[in-house]
């Protein structure tokens, strides 16, 4: 099966596409103001909104679900997140995690680019598909569901195994959006970093080597590679 994936957004916050001869599936849904650069980027390989068959949202943040209700909506499609996020998606409550460590330009550059890019207009669910850890769904590139809690009640990672990719929303980053360092640790605002840590050391034994954060550059290696590199202590 050729599948190709592509990468919309910027180390800030990036949602990706999971292009095949079927359609297409989208890994999370960035943020309101993404539209263009959505459109943009199926349009280079010769597709467009309407081949998206359906959108798994990794947890239900609002830079991830930006798009997901407008385009439920346009497309006539679904939005699938585990169940325990599935409130968090329709805009409840959430907890209110411990501070985390911050430096005064990257975070304000990271505020001024969600605000740029739509943050202030999130649009939250009025209807999701809620799926288990372990479902494989009829999407193109058969993604698989794989609970990964910790950064939320609901985190999954997704695994494509067609296209050798993982995509793990904010169980783990690449780039601290709010220090700016560079390298691998667990994402900033997560709920409960030490069951995030475990969560992802789960997932050791899986053999992926191209892993896609939502925020950040992807990691090339493994998820053994990648355990190998995390920063316990941030």
């Amino acid at each position: 099966m050729n599948v190709e994936i592509l990468r919309i957004g910027d180390d800030k916050v990036a949602f990706h596409a999971v292009v095949t001869e079927q359609g297409v599936t989208l890994i999370d849904a960035g943020l309101r103001g993404d539209r263009r650069a959505l459109d943009e980027a199926l349009r280079a390989v010769g597709r467009s909104v309407s081949d998206i068959r359906g959108i798994v949202l990794t947890h239900g943040d609002s830079d991830h679900i930006g798009l997901a209700e407008e385009l439920r909506i346009e497309c006539g499609i679904d939005v699938f997140v585990h169940e325990g996020d599935a409130d968090r998606a329709r805009g409840g409550a959430k907890p209110k995690p411990a501070p985390s460590a911050y430096r005064i330009a990257p975070s304000i550059g990271f505020l001024l680019s969600a605000i740029r890019r739509g943050a202030w207009r999130t649009r939250f669910l009025t209807h999701v598909v809620p799926v288990a850890s372990g479902a494989v769904l009829a999407l193109p590139g058969d993604p698989e569901i794989l609970a990964v809690p910790g950064h939320s009640a609901g985190s999954v990672a997704v695994r494509v195994a067609s296209a050798n990719a993982l995509f793990l929303g904010d169980a783990v980053t690449t780039r601290d959006v709010l220090t700016g360092r560079a390298g691998v640790a667990v994402s900033p605002f997560t709920d409960e970093p030490e069951r995030a840590r475990r969560s992802l050391e789960s997932l050791a034994h899986l053999p992926e080597s191209r892993i896609f954060p939502g925020h950040g550059p992807e990691f090339a290696g493994t998820m053994a590679d990648l355990l190998a590199e995390l920063v316990v202590e941030q």
